[in-house]
């Protein structure tokens, strides 16, 4: 470390003054300095050391572990943890200046976690290290009774994490369960945790699993949004710093290489922090009105509210489709197709690039699940689909019939009691 801890502290002094005279409003924050292996790890586990264990975990560990040691990646300036104290992950071997940039960067996130509508409504950030470790005791405990075991456990979380983001708004829970089931009904995991053929334990293990989608999606629903923000704050709390010459190069140097634009794929940091930026401009720098957007929007909303055709055709944004072994463009961010490239985009962010599969019916009689992809142009991979359709079998106990479009044409892949799929025209 070219840095003492005592020159941490001091600086994380003077970020805390500005980010507190701006008006960032966040949770008690506290940092921990860890080495890069601690880092694979938290990346790995969410960030969460205390998660319940289970192998794609591991895999992902192996992962990130990999492409780090081949130098095909690189990890996280920092990470950071939506918690009442707010915690995030230094990295030690990065040089002063980037933890500054880090340090600063975490206050955006610290205020945007404690401001942002979906972060206050579907999470409990005082609750949140105590529910991840409750998890995993819970987990623990069903795989160390002699009744049940791992691989009985494994089995069930498998297929609960095959479906975990498919959960209704937010997989909010309903209360009143002495309700007669109404359908479409669109919580697709809590509709098997109720009327699939499951023990008390496996439909433990579903609740964990809906508790931890309910906390992790406001996250996937508002990268962009939290990431832009974090980026923006960053840049201009250290720009307050008055830092060296040599430093501020330093610096302009890491924050450039967070924001760039990167061809082939969307960077969030540089979507994100040109909206941001637009709107600091556009409302002549008032936090007022930047942290009234913070609260109430999430990225879908922000990108088709916010996102100009400037910034669209700056970015070079476009839209894309894949036809047989080559990909085609099929709309640039010119002056006649930025808005089908701006809505595109929006229709695809967070929970929009997981598709929407709802419960259409329940067959008592010979116990048949009816499922329905609500198709939107979108067609399924077929062999996800099928794996997939695997595992909420195994939960239900019957055959699953899943209505879609393949080849545009309304078909209905269907899984029996053995796990045999078939493909049937509607």
């Amino acid at each position: 470390m070219n840095y003492s801890l005592k020159e941490l502290m001091d600086y994380n002094t003077q970020i805390e003054e500005i980010a507190q005279r701006i008006g960032l409003d966040y949770y008690e924050q506290e940092f921990e300095v860890i080495s890069f292996e601690d880092m694979i790890c938290y990346e790995a586990y969410v960030g969460m050391p205390s998660h319940y264990p289970h192998w794609s975990y591991g895999k992902n560990y192996e992962r990130i572990k990999t492409l780090y040691q081949y130098n095909l990646t690189g990890l996280p300036y920092e990470m950071v943890i939506n918690s009442d104290p707010c915690i995030a992950y230094l990295m030690k071997d990065n040089s002063l200046v980037l933890q500054i940039l880090t340090m600063a960067h975490v206050y955006g996130h610290n205020d945007f976690f404690k401001n942002n509508r979906l972060f206050k409504e579907y999470t409990r950030a005082n609750l949140t290290i105590d529910m991840f470790k409750n998890h995993a005791n819970r987990i623990r405990e069903y795989i160390q009774d002699p009744s049940i075991g791992y691989e009985e456990v494994e089995r069930i979380l498998d297929a609960a994490h095959s479906i975990k983001y498919h959960c209704g708004a937010f997989c909010q829970l309903t209360t009143n369960f002495e309700e007669k089931i109404e359908y479409p009904y669109e919580n697709l995991l809590e509709f098997l945790w109720r009327e699939g053929e499951l023990n008390e334990w496996q439909k433990d293990i579903l609740l964990i699993v809906m508790e931890e989608s309910r906390y992790f999606t406001p996250q996937i629903e508002t990268k962009i949004m939290n990431e832009g923000w974090a980026s923006f704050w960053h840049y201009h709390i250290v720009n307050e710093l008055g830092l060296s010459s040599g430093m501020q190069i330093e610096f302009l140097k890491h924050h450039n290489n967070v924001i760039c634009s990167v061809p082939g794929r969307l960077n969030p940091y540089f979507i994100g922090f040109q909206i941001w930026e637009d709107l600091y401009e556009k409302y002549d720098h008032s936090f007022k009105e930047l942290a009234r957007i913070r609260s109430v929007e999430r990225d879908a909303s922000f990108i088709r509210n916010y996102l100009t055709y400037d910034l669209a055709n700056t970015a070079n944004l476009f839209e894309f489709e894949e036809e047989e072994r080559y990909y085609v463009i099929t709309e640039v961010s010119n002056e006649d197709g930025w808005r089908q490239v701006r809505n595109t985009l929006a229709n695809n962010v967070g929970v929009g690039s997981i598709p929407n599969i709802i419960v259409e019916d329940m067959q008592r009689g010979d116990h048949t699940l009816i499922l329905r992809h609500i198709y939107d142009g979108r067609e399924l991979q077929l062999s996800y689909a099928t794996e997939t359709l695997k595992h909420i079998q195994a939960l239900w106990g019957g055959k699953v019939i899943l209505k879609t479009y393949l080849t545009g044409f309304e078909r209905k892949v269907i899984c029996s009691e053995d796990k045999k799929v078939l493909i049937e025209n509607n």
